[in-house]
């Protein structure tokens, strides 16, 4: 069994207002595959410090991929005169005891908002070398002001779960330049999305991503979509919080299964007492 854990670690930023990767780390090291939302690399708020290399190499028996939204400028010139660049980004990060294959850094519809903050979304999705063969795991953080803006981003989710059958992954074909062994990479069809979905089960935009409800039949889903484990793992529909605030609890951090993988699933579960960020680690337990 694999276990896998998705955590949106709020630049490490835990319930005391503290910054500490370390606890971070502690919280979800053990785990085999590992999702992180809201990762910074050189933000003065988290001590200008590359979180994601921090991260990994506090991880070191873990393969690594990062993927930012925020992309920006956060070069310096020394005493010298000379230039280091450096990018202030904000993203997303895969941690993984089997081989990562392949990434591909997907940015998600974005819309510009003026009187709300709006920032560029990002799914990253990798295709995980896992003992039972290639799966392909995302992280995954949408949006969380604009209603619209987060239907889009699930609607190019379904998307690229569509455009995965047939789009031939990283690198396809063949060619005397591009020999090289293991290549051409798979592109399996079954996946994971793992990541702050900033919705709740009443969105118009989880309808998208796991079906309608029916009165009869529960959640409708096509074989293009996913399920949400939580509740297949027999989930109370009402549990699973992942968000904690004094006026509030919020179900919004979640692992969507493609269908071929259901069966796989052995239990997810929510640590509550994991002080690390502001979210809280959401883990799958599922035979990959």
């Amino acid at each position: 069994m694999t276990n896998l854990v998705s955590y949106n670690i709020q630049y490490g930023t835990g319930r005391d207002r503290r910054v500490d990767i370390d606890r971070i780390v502690g919280e979800i090291g053990d785990a085999d595959i590992v999702a992180m939302q809201e990762v910074d690399r050189f933000w003065t708020r988290s001590g200008m410090c590359d979180q994601a290399q921090a991260i990994a190499e506090r991880m070191p028996e873990h393969h690594w991929v990062y993927g930012p939204g925020i992309d920006l400028d956060a070069s310096i010139r020394d005493a010298d005169g000379r230039l280091h660049n450096r990018r202030r980004q904000f993203g997303n990060m895969l941690l993984s005891r089997y081989p990562i294959l392949s990434s591909r850094n997907h940015l998600l519809p974005k819309h510009g908002l003026v009187t709300q903050v709006s920032m560029q979304r990002a799914a990253l999705d990798a295709v995980i070398a896992c003992p039972g063969g290639p799966v392909r795991i995302a992280s995954v953080h949408l949006a969380h002001s604009s209603p619209a803006e987060r239907l889009a981003q699930v609607q190019r989710l379904r998307e690229l779960q569509r455009e995965a059958a047939y789009d031939g992954g990283v690198l396809s074909g063949t060619g005397p330049n591009w020999r090289e062994a293991g290549l051409p990479t798979p592109m399996p069809r079954d996946s994971i999305l793992l990541g702050d979905f900033n919705m709740t089960p009443d969105d118009p935009a989880y309808t998208a991503m796991a079906g309608p409800d029916d009165p009869n039949y529960g959640r409708v889903t096509t074989f293009d979509g996913y399920l949400d484990a939580w509740l297949h793992a027999g989930g109370a529909p009402d549990g699973g919080h992942t968000r904690f605030e004094e006026t509030r609890i919020r179900r919004i951090d979640y692992a969507f299964v493609s269908p071929g993988l259901a069966d796989r699933v052995r239990g997810v579960r929510v640590d509550e007492v994991a002080d690390g960020s502001d979210h809280q680690p959401l883990w799958l337990d599922i035979d990959l």
